[in-house]
């Protein structure tokens, strides 16, 4: 299905990016912007703006850009259309279709026959499951506690002890190995040719949201390596994007349980508690949060009880505060996980631990007693020290009073002596380590610009934020002194907007380029920061030697690329005029 370019722009127009943007991120209002934790990678301070003036946003960690349908894109991994019809849904709006182009057609096409092809072996892998050849899977299954309803509820199956099976089934209905290739269902190699890659293992099928099967895990059945094998990232699979169990969720819950693994996740749903989901072979990210935050203020950690599950759950802690989420942590001891846990006891005392859970500050104060000699004076202080420092991570004064005596008492401490440690911390802590924001936008691997492509971008910026400057350097420069790409097509579509309307509309250029990566580009474009140029008498000087670089640079590249003198003599004037030529802003 393919639209008319008025049917999208008023899709656009009515889809405001700071509601679209803020039921994924938690956003908070910054001057004229809003700023909040990038959805696209792991970060500790806020360097993603969203403006709803430009209606774009813009991460000046990782780079990521654009407009609303960038955006529902890139974090929800749809198509352009699947994410113009998502936005024309909750606007209240009848799509009125149109042509659309061969490359939008064809993306569309792959992520369809990808998705049909999931769907089959979804439908394979759980028949072979009740067949005689799946015994093996089954009887596992059921070995660990599972009914048959809660079999089919999840959609469990078999891979066959057949290497080549599923890919035998699949060339058979048709499909052939360049779509095969994109699903990560299939190895080649050219010794043994193509094989499946699951097989001898109980499937898990990972579905998004809205129900469609995007991807798999599998179980082996013996002793193999690996023990859990789970689907490489495709075009419709990003695993720091999905958690399983995810598609039971409706609607906001009171609380919502993670655990770490597929079993877990399972044998929950199946004791009563809906509300489970784990991640899927990776550890939570920023993505995960700013996902779990659509649907609840308050998560339970249920990670494994051993040393490894200790270290997740103080990894993840952090991250789900920084995305407004309230944490506390399940203690399953002395059963390793949910699942043993249940088996061991039952679901009536995992919900009384539920009950019981500790706060994610108390738990993250009883590890860091382990690091310290609580008998040794001088090691006790620096315990408290440290704990200080966490109480300073409350940025509500109640709530850090509240767990400040908490403390207090919980670790027979005066209260106003433990105050005392709190406020010398908190006189410790002054300003913004602008130094270390710098060393994370350079570790995101963002490519630094060269200085031209800097000026063009920094000059497109400028005009975009004051449309005067079209009319005040309209003598000395225009669209054709953009010369590199896709500055120059960028600096063509604001000057044809600016003769038609007197306004600049950045959102709407984005619209016109077709990738993601473009649309990052370009909103980037728009985003240039002038570092280092606050007074007004510097933002002058700054304006006046961008647009004469950008102009000397036009000038010199037209002379290569012409020989008729008089034409030439003309540059040269021009190039004259540059060494008298004041702008004033």
């Amino acid at each position: 299905m393919y639209y008319e370019d008025d049917f999208i722009e008023e899709v656009r127009q009515r889809s405001d990016i700071v509601d679209i943007i803020s039921s994924y991120v938690n956003l908070k209002r910054t001057g004229s912007n809003y700023v909040g934790l990038c959805p696209f990678h792991n970060e500790k301070t806020g360097s993603f703006s969203v403006s709803p003036n430009k209606q774009m946003y813009y991460c000046f960690g990782c780079g990521a850009g654009g407009n609303v349908f960038t955006f529902l894109m890139e974090y929800e991994n749809l198509t352009f259309v699947e994410a113009l019809e998502e936005l024309a849904k909750r606007a209240g709006m009848e799509p009125v279709r149109g042509s659309g182009s061969q490359s939008d057609r064809k993306k569309r096409d792959q992520r369809d026959a990808v998705m049909e092809i999931y769907k089959m072996a979804a439908n394979y892998y759980y028949h072979k499951l009740k067949s005689p050849r799946g015994a093996v899977g089954y009887e596992y299954l059921t070995s660990r506690g599972l009914t048959d309803e809660t079999i089919v509820h999840f959609g469990l199956g078999y891979s066959d002890k057949n290497s080549g099976e599923l890919y035998r089934y699949m060339r058979g209905k048709g499909y052939p190995d360049d779509i095969l290739k994109q699903t990560g269902l299939f190895t080649y190699d050219e010794r043994r040719g193509a094989y499946d890659k699951f097989w001898n293992r109980v499937m898990f099928p990972i579905l998004d949201r809205h129900n469609r099967v995007i991807a798999f895990g599998g179980r082996v059945m013996g002793e193999a390596k690996p023990k859990y094998l789970n689907s490489p990232e495709t075009i419709v699979f990003d695993k720091s994007r999905n958690l399983y169990g995810l598609n039971f969720i409706h609607g906001k819950q009171d609380g919502m349980i993670i655990c770490e693994g597929y079993m877990d996740v399972i044998a929950l749903h199946q004791a009563g508690f809906k509300n489970a989901v784990a991640s899927l072979g990776t550890a939570l990210t920023s993505q995960h949060c700013s996902l779990l935050k659509r649907y609840t203020d308050l998560v339970y950690l249920c990670y494994d009880s051993d040393s490894a599950g200790v270290k997740a759950a103080m990894r993840a802690i952090p991250m789900l505060k920084e995305a407004g989420i309230r944490v506390k942590v399940v203690d399953m001891r002395p059963y390793k996980d949910p699942d043993e846990f249940i088996k061991g006891l039952s679901a009536k005392e995992f919900q009384n631990r539920i009950e019981r859970a500790k706060t994610s500050f108390f738990y993250e104060i009883d590890h860091l007693q382990t690091e310290y000699d609580m008998g040794d004076p001088e090691s006790k202080t620096q315990f408290m020290n440290e704990v200080a420092k966490k109480c300073l991570t409350f940025d509500n004064e109640i709530e850090r009073n509240n767990y400040i005596e908490a403390f207090a008492r919980e670790y027979s401490v005066r209260v106003e002596d433990f105050r005392k440690f709190v406020a010398i911390q908190s006189a410790r802590r002054v300003g913004i380590d602008y130094e270390k924001r710098r060393v994370d936008r350079e570790r995101s691997g963002k490519k630094k610009e060269d200085g031209i492509a800097k000026s063009q971008g920094i000059l497109l910026t400028w005009m975009c934020n004051q449309p005067e400057l079209f009319e005040k350097t309209k003598d000395i420069i225009s669209e054709e002194d953009f010369v590199d790409e896709p500055y120059h097509r960028v600096a063509s579509m604001m000057y044809e907007q600016y003769r038609e309307r007197g306004s600049v509309e950045p959102a709407v250029i984005v619209s016109k380029f077709d990738s993601k990566e473009e649309q990052s580009l370009v909103a980037g474009l728009f985003n240039k920061e002038l570092t280092d140029v606050t007074r007004e008498s510097e933002q002058k000087k700054a304006l006046n030697e961008v647009i004469k670089s950008i102009k000397k640079y036009s000038i010199d590249c037209r002379s290569r690329q012409i020989s008729d003198m008089n034409e030439l003599q003309k540059l040269m004037e021009e190039k004259k005029r540059l060494q008298t030529f004041h702008i004033q802003i």
